[in-house]
């Protein structure tokens, strides 16, 4: 059975038969296939429904994804309504808090494991569970690829607590407390008990992290069922939602639907409007990106920008507001904030139950009173959420999260204080004895996607303790990492490209004055470009003994791409054929 036809499923059922294991006797393959599944117990009549693989993501590792098996388990009941024979199967699994070195060194190798156990094992469709940051993007990029029917369904966001009577939640709580502890404001025995209240329920982040954005950014793409990105993982709601996943996934095995045929050019158009309107995680960007990238899709980063600025923020959820996503699903879920950008989407989109996005949005609950989903005429945040920079410091381009910046900071002239690593960082950041001042640019190098390896969270600099107790709470920092969805501040990370890859950013010098000027979408490194070359010839890394570079960490490191195109593998992406946002 070739390839080709495995991928183009030729809009038939084919069950047990589908993907035969290669013995040279089809007949044969199929007999012995039958007969290890019926050690299952299966019957004859099971095995000749349309299989429908469940992606099982659980972990005990894995707090996001803690209702994983009640959700597998709805799946299988929607399938089995429907006519079909569920079959669930494990893959990789992903946590933010639980992978050395960080979860985006391994979200490729998570897309490649899901991406060839679709493949590999015979299913008419697949439904993947995921929920973390890094496993949606992980399992869309998997999907792409395969291009067999499939359905996403997310694990939902965990319910907010509650701390001395404040409200919060994972996980821009978790950064602005341990922020008030580095500081001295708060106290041993406060961080210690806020520790227990910040993710009180299974679930991901409750706020519009990495994890809240890739879900809605799901949901606008059409691969997942509308009205289901918000529910919070511990509703009955998601339980539902389950169930009609598993049921939508047997009528797309029936009519051969792919999601080559749903996350079109105008799909991707969509989801980048709904990430930067949601004030989402600068993460989405490059995980849209990776997934478009399947598909022989560009992302415009200029024409990114320029759709920026005619795109308001219009969802009022911590980091970039003050709501939390249980919030959001009360207000009417992400449909209350599709129906307030009608006008700037491509509303003929299709999606994967069979109607238009302008269908299913006007098909969906419309709340007219409700705090969390502003009008178009009175923003959160005037512009788009994540506005490009580019300059002599990030000739590809950098990013900003401008809804989550310090006003006063946008426009900026200072002094740089360079850390060339994470372990430079740790070492120095709290040393009393650091020349740094409040005015200062924080500069950190090689934790780019080579450079760290995996390109960490770690762009969110911690204010140096000397600072942060004389009450600064932000400064303007540059990267070439990232920082998580659930952060804020005046934060310039993705920069392209990186250090390790000979990029600008690594030839960044104590006392080195940088601009940057969002409004003009500028960073600039005022050095003249013969001190920048005499810096690039006498930079060389340090010689120290390494172990051979061996397994999946050497192939990271030669197929890994810079944060522009998305960070995935140079041997996953065909060649291009079109660019969005278009230029129109």
């Amino acid at each position: 059975m070739s390839q080709d036809s495995d991928n183009n499923h030729n809009n038939a059922t084919r069950g047990m038969s589908n993907r035969l294991t290669n013995y040279g006797d089809a007949d044969f393959s199929l007999f012995l296939r039958k007969a290890f599944i019926k050690g299952m117990g299966y019957t004859d009549d099971a095995l000749s429904r349309p299989v429908i693989g469940i992606a099982n993501t659980y972990s005990g590792y894995n707090a996001c994804h803690g209702n994983v098996p009640g959700l597998v388990e709805s799946v299988k009941r929607g399938v089995m309504l429907a006519g079909g024979l569920p079959v669930e199967f494990p893959t990789i699994t992903l946590h933010e808090s639980f992978a050395h070195p960080t979860s985006m060194y391994l979200r490729n190798l998570m897309a490649l494991d899901t991406e060839e156990m679709i493949r590999a094992q015979p299913m008419d469709a697949v439904v993947v569970i995921g929920g973390c940051d890094k496993t949606v993007p992980a399992q869309l990029m998997a999907a792409a690829s395969a291009d067999i029917p499939t359905v996403q369904l997310v694990t939902g966001p965990m319910l907010s607590g509650s701390h001395r009577g404040t409200r919060v939640g994972a996980c821009t709580d978790c950064r602005r407390y341990w922020a008030a502890y580095r500081g001295q404001d708060i106290d041993d025995a406060e961080i210690s008990e806020v520790n227990d209240k910040l993710v009180p329920t299974v679930g991901t982040c409750s706020v519009m992290g990495t994890a809240s954005t890739m879900a809605c950014l799901a949901e606008t793409l059409g691969i997942m069922l509308p009205n289901s990105a918000t529910a919070p993982a511990v509703y009955a709601d998601r339980q539902r939602i389950a169930e009609q996943s598993g049921t939508e996934a047997v009528r797309l095995a029936r009519d051969g639907v792919t999601p080559s045929q749903i996350l079109t050019p105008k799909a991707f158009e969509n989801a980048l409007r709904v990430l930067l309107s949601l004030g989402g995680s600068t993460n989405g960007l490059i995980h849209l990106t990776a997934i478009a990238g399947r598909l022989g899709i560009d992302i415009d980063l200029d024409a990114f920008d320029r759709m920026s600025r005619e795109t308001p923020v219009l969802v009022d959820l911590k980091p970039s507001g003050e709501g939390y996503m249980e919030d959001l699903h009360r207000a009417g879920g992400l449909p209350t904030l599709l129906r307030e950008l009608k006008p700037l989407l491509h509303l003929d989109t299709m999606t994967i139950n069979g109607r238009t996005l302008g269908e299913n949005i006007d098909a969906a609950v419309h709340l007219v009173e409700q705090p969390v989903v502003r009008p178009r005429s009175r923003p959160v945040y005037a512009q788009g959420g994540i506005a490009v920079l580019r300059g002599n410091l990030a000739p590809a381009g950098a990013i900003i999260k401008q809804s989550a910046a310090s006003a006063e900071l946008m426009q900026h002239r200072g002094r740089a204080v360079v850390f060339h690593s994470l372990e430079d960082l740790a070492t120095r950041i709290d040393d009393p004895d650091l020349d740094v001042n409040a005015d200062d640019v924080l500069v950190l190098a090689n934790i780019g996607p080579k450079g760290a390896p995996g390109m960490p969270e770690a762009g969110y600099i911690p204010i140096p303790k000397k600072l942060a107790t004389q009450g600064v709470k932000d400064m303007v920092r540059i990267s070439d990492g990232r920082m998580s969805g659930t952060a804020a501040g005046t934060i310039v990370l993705h920069v392209s490209p990186e250090a390790a890859e000979g990029g600008t950013l690594g030839l960044v010098r104590d006392g080195d004055i940088i601009e940057l000027d969002v409004s003009a979408n500028r960073i600039s490194l005022e050095v003249d470009e013969q001190t920048l070359e005499s810096r690039r010839q006498q930079t060389t890394a340090p010689p120290r003994e390494q172990p051979p570079m061996l397994g999946y960490r050497r192939l990271f490191m030669e197929q890994i791409l810079q944060a522009d195109q998305g960070c995935d593998f140079k041997v996953c992406r065909p060649e291009p054929h079109c660019r969005v946002p278009t230029q129109e």
